[in-house]
């Protein structure tokens, strides 16, 4: 028997994630999709740290969470609210007309308890994406994959994981915001509360780490230090539980794989407000895209994955089988989550939710090695913004420095050039639109064709994009609270909204 036929002889918890998860594996491209595909706002219940947790999901009729798409079909989709607040999805990673984009007043309204609402645009070139509440409650796991498939991907002789990542805490979304504006003065710093690492006015716990006291390639390439005083501040909110395909390590996601055959993961980082290191342990991987788009492959073990990124990683596994974690490190933390990839009969070991030591510093190192197979065509610079990151733990009050509608023209080529002068990484993020990196700390890159880029503290990053979706496009931290607490502007066309 062939991996192919290995792989349709399976059940489907053994090709998709269980239980939030997504039928991929090797199936032929499908023809034709559904004239419209339902999809509901729900609450649902997990097992969180052996307590029961009231959280929401995005499902389709049978149940299924999340949405498959081929490229090539339209984004004909009926949005259902089933819960008793308003809400509205984000396509993130999708480049809709404005009106569709999912952002509340951004023009569209919230959708109401019991409402629904049409979604139809094409949904574009293959990638991994994802869906989510551009609200609070993205925090409480309203969020699922959202996998656009190109004929190459069928084709291959491999086999698809998707991996979603959460930050999970029993404390509501709201009342972690008002403690981190509250600041940590009196603060309880229980596990659902402020990290005792991450003090006002970058004061460096354990969570933190010295810009002076760490090594370049621990911070990337162009770290810069502050002196004796600064401090990183990595890690803001201690959460309950760091979750994947909603489980923890108590209870992880097993995978079932072939013997000697190839795997694809998509590994999504829906966590509110923490970054990754995904580690691949005894398998070399292979970097072949992110945030959708392919790039050059990049070997290597450890690849690090900010809040709202994307990474596929491409994987050869032994002959003689196994079993292999894939598992994601909170960046500067001990905590992890993940699953297991194992063959029929593997002998599959208990994993602890705290590793023997601290992961490290999600940074830039990797992002000035990718090099996209599909760069945006070389042309002049219309218009370039320089706009400045600023913040801090004191007050928690981030904003972006500069004006904010970045007006732009339809058809103009822009630039928009990000100095971080905060003392924390800001995971930036533009709607409606894909853009190249193409220079970090003064050195011109080629780099990745994306919807979201890490600029780490005291960092520069320069993007470029094709103004050719008008709209009011929200620019913003990927970090929820940082775009609560003020960190937002929008990239305006001029005469629109």
């Amino acid at each position: 028997m062939n991996r192919r036929d290995f792989l349709k002889r399976c059940a489907i918890g053994a090709a998709t994630l269980v239980p939030s998860g997504l039928p991929l594996g090797r199936s032929a491209f499908a023809q034709t999709q559904p004239r419209t595909q339902p999809l509901a706002i729900t609450t649902r219940t997990l097992e969180v740290n052996k307590r029961a947790a009231s959280v929401f999901g995005l499902v389709q009729a049978d149940g299924t969470p999340g949405l498959i798409f081929n490229v090539g079909d339209t984004f004909d989709v009926s949005l259902t609210s089933r819960i008793d607040a308003p809400s509205l999805i984000h396509w993130h990673g999708l480049t809709p007309p404005w009106a569709q984009d999912g952002v509340p007043g951004n023009p569209a309204a919230l959708l109401g308890p019991g409402e629904d609402r049409a979604y139809d645009f094409p949904v574009g070139p293959g990638g991994t994406h994802w869906m989510h509440a551009h609200t609070l409650q993205e925090q409480n796991l309203l969020a699922a994959p959202l996998i656009v498939r190109s004929r190459a991907d069928a084709a291959r002789d491999e086999q698809e994981v998707v991996i979603l990542l959460h930050d999970f805490s029993f404390t509501p979304a709201e009342e972690l915001l008002a403690r981190l504006r509250g600041g940590a003065g009196g603060m309880d710093h229980g596990a659902a509360g402020l990290n005792p690492g991450a003090m006002p006015g970058g004061m460096m716990g354990h969570a933190g780490m010295s810009h002076s006291g760490s090594s370049r390639g621990e911070m990337g390439h162009g770290a810069m230090g502050h002196g004796a005083g600064g401090a990183m501040d990595l890690n803001d909110i201690a959460y309950d539980a760091y979750l994947a395909n909603d489980r923890t390590l108590d209870d992880p996601q097993m995978v079932q794989v072939d013997k000697g055959g190839k795997v694809r993961l998509r590994i999504i980082n829906g966590a509110s407000a923490t970054a990754f290191q995904i580690a691949t342990g005894a398998l070399e991987g292979e970097v072949i895209a992110v945030d959708g788009q392919p790039v050059q492959p990049v070997r290597g073990r450890t690849f690090p994955l900010s809040m709202g990124q994307r990474i596929d990683i491409r994987l050869a596994l032994p002959a003689e089988g196994g079993a292999w974690p894939i598992l994601a490190l909170r960046e500067g933390e001990r905590e992890r989550t993940g699953i297991v990839l194992a063959t029929p009969g593997a002998s599959v070991r208990k994993l602890a939710a705290k590793g023997e030591s601290r992961a490290g510093v999600v940074d830039v190192a990797l992002e000035q090695t990718l090099r996209p197979l599909a760069p945006l065509p070389r042309r002049p610079v219309d218009r370039l913004y320089p706009v400045t990151l600023t913040g801090s733990m004191a007050g928690y009050r981030w904003a972006i420095n500069g004006p904010q509608a970045l007006t732009v023209r339809r058809g103009e080529r822009v630039e928009i050039a990000m100095a971080n002068m905060s003392m924390m990484s800001h995971p930036m993020h533009l709607h409606g639109h894909r853009f190249q990196v193409v220079e970090i700390n003064g050195r011109a890159v080629n780099g990745a064709v994306r919807d979201t880029v890490l600029v780490p503290p005291m960092a520069r990053v320069k993007i470029a994009f094709d103004a050719d979706n008008p709209g009011r496009w929200p620019f913003h931290c990927h970090h929820l609270y940082h775009m609560e607490a003020g960190m937002m502007a929008f990239v305006a066309y001029e005469g629109v909204g």
